[in-house]
């Protein structure tokens, strides 16, 4: 006759989980079991011989004093001294006496229930093998085929044993999928929903997703040659990136956008479209905010606190600004820092070098490099 420990590993490895997980699982099968054809106070106590495949369940009787409260709310867990002299006359307070409980005496009920606790708890194994498979890869890029769009926009992905959910507020703007469709987005976290059950939350909108993007085209990225220090989106238009490399034969802006912008327009295409500003950091904040606001050509810059005062000409406020605010709004976010822009006279010039076709600026005005040596 098969042990029941074997097929107890029989099911382990049907369902892809550890031995040990299985063997858990039987033990809370067995004392919920028990505790069902006896009482839910009862203690127990199982024991599992992996030479013999057999198990033995032992009920645990606490001693206490003959007036202790819990001898009426727990009977079936503790004992009266005195009672317990009749066991064992050296018997002392809190020892434990153990009798032997047999679950075959009581036939096909205990065997129905058994099956249904193991049934229970295996799959519980299984769910919190997956949970810590998948929280593991939280922040990662998840590859997926889309299943379905429900009609509040949410997009439903088949993700290995899971399915992942997009919501509409977590996808890029202007973006359409369809069944069948294969996409990329960032895991944000698991969760356990009631209606849902067990899932995964996609974003395609996060900095941390551009972030990893930029790693997956550019080796230096993931090498760590070139480190990505911030980042800001405003998901489908436009994204600002940071970038610091300490290998001087390195170009860290050269090396994100590569060769005639094919690496950065790889990531730009799977973000349907966004516009990408590479940007080389510097730990001095002047000179970080006032690349941040690129292309825009600021006069000088006043920082205290987290709070940039930038004077800057009216020929270059709009570009400061940009298109709804948003080149200062990503200034911000990147550096973040408060910026607000003061206007003052002045005309910042460019001018054309025939010799590279290159365009250059330039400006009479001094004080801004007077102020960055303060």
């Amino acid at each position: 006759m098969e042990k029941i420990i074997d097929i107890v590993e029989a099911i382990a490895h049907e369902k892809n989980i550890s031995i040990e997980n299985a063997i858990d699982a039987f033990k809370e099968a067995l004392t919920n079991t028990a505790k069902r054809l006896t009482s839910k106070e009862s203690t127990f106590e199982i024991n599992i011989d992996m030479d013999t495949r057999d198990y033995s369940v032992s009920k645990i009787i606490t001693v206490v004093a003959d007036n202790d409260s819990r001898l009426e709310t727990h009977h079936d867990s503790f004992m009266a001294l005195t009672e317990a002299y009749d066991y064992d006359t050296e018997i002392e307070l809190g020892d434990e006496l153990r009798t032997e409980f047999i679950l075959e005496e009581y036939g096909r009920t205990a065997a129905a229930n058994l099956f249904r606790e193991l049934e229970y708890h295996i799959q519980r194994r299984i769910e919190q093998d997956l949970f810590e498979k998948y929280r593991a890869l939280v922040d990662t890029v998840m590859i997926g085929t889309v299943n379905r769009i429900d009609a509040d926009d949410n997009t439903y992905v088949e993700i290995g044993e899971l399915k992942g959910i997009l919501s509409q507020r977590n996808r890029i703007k202007g973006e359409v999928f369809k069944r069948g469709d294969t996409m990329k987005a960032l895991l944000r976290f698991v969760t356990i929903d009631p209606e849902y059950g067990m899932f995964l939350e996609l974003t395609r909108t996060s900095p941390k997703f551009l972030e990893k993007l930029m790693a997956k085209e550019v080796p230096e990225i993931e090498d760590g040659i070139v480190e990505i220090m911030s980042t800001a989106r405003i998901p489908g238009e436009r994204a600002k990136i940071a970038l610091k490399t300490d290998h001087m034969n390195i170009d860290a802006i050269g090396a994100a956008v590569g060769v005639r912008g094919v690496r950065i327009n790889a990531v730009s295409n799977e973000l349907n479209g966004e516009n990408i500003d590479c940007i080389e950091y510097s730990a001095i904040p002047e000179i970080f905010i006032t690349r941040s606001l690129s292309p825009a050509i600021t006069q000088s810059i006043k920082v205290e606190e987290q709070k940039a005062v930038i004077n800057i000409t009216k020929d270059q406020k709009a570009k400061a600004i940009g298109r709804s605010g948003i080149n200062i709004r990503l200034a911000s976010m990147l550096t973040k820092y408060n910026i607000d822009l003061n206007e003052v006279e002045g005309v910042t010039d460019r001018t054309k070098e025939s010799k590279d076709g290159k365009e250059y600026a330039k400006t009479t005005d001094t004080t801004a490099l007077a102020d960055l040596f303060k």
